[in-house]
């Protein structure tokens, strides 16, 4: 069967520096009828595991250690039994939900999961924290970019372990790069693509100033 993308909607908080707020998340589910990857499991791990509906979970991959992304990440893994991914420059956000531990596997920069015959590959995209991960999936024309960027600008910078500038570099150098019209599918919100946020990189520097 051929590699198809599932959205789960899902609903809970995001808290940091003090503050908490409510928020909706973009589960993706990539795969075929037989196995799957899924990215950013949020909130909600048996939902997601319903919509896995049985099939092999390969891996659970995270676009970095915001707590909306990772709390239910160690739930539904144990669920599906599938390992848990982070980029490890991450690891102090996921110590803050998940005191002294570590996830299953570290994620590197131009890694490679294989998944159903295509495969994803992982652009660390720094900014909006310091492990975010976008994953690319070229055969499907399509990039996961968690909360890197969102159809109209990048992602938050104004919390702890997030940097404007870095994040502007990260979309400049490694996501606009991409085809024109790669599929954005984001961490919240509606998905976009690359030519339709290119040409808002200047707006977006002059607005970040």
């Amino acid at each position: 069967m051929a590699v198809r993308i599932e959205r789960v909607v899902t609903s809970g908080t995001f808290s940091l520096d003090g503050g908490t707020w409510d928020v909706d998340n973009n589960v993706w589910i990539v795969g075929d009828n037989e196995s799957a990857a899924v990215i950013d499991p949020a909130h909600d791990a048996a939902r997601v595991a319903q919509a896995v509906n049985g099939r092999t979970v390969t891996a659970v991959l995270l676009s970095h250690g915001h707590d909306d992304h990772i709390r239910h990440a160690r739930d539904f893994a144990d669920r599906v039994g599938a390992p848990v991914y982070l980029h490890p420059a991450d690891q102090m956000l996921w110590e803050a939900v998940y005191p002294e531990s570590r996830p299953d596997s570290d994620i590197s920069d131009g890694q490679r999961f294989e998944i159903a015959g295509t495969e994803l590959v992982a652009l660390h995209t720094p900014g909006h924290s310091p492990g975010s991960v976008s994953f690319h999936a070229p055969a499907l024309g399509t990039v996961f970019t968690g909360d890197t960027l969102f159809q109209g600008g990048p992602g938050a910078t104004g919390r702890s372990f997030s940097d404007f500038p870095t994040i502007i570099n990260s979309i400049r150098e490694r996501l606009l790069t991409l085809p024109a019209e790669t599929v954005v599918n984001t961490g919240h919100g509606d998905s976009t693509s690359i030519g339709a946020e290119a040409p808002h990189l200047q707006e977006w520097i002059d607005r970040g100033h």
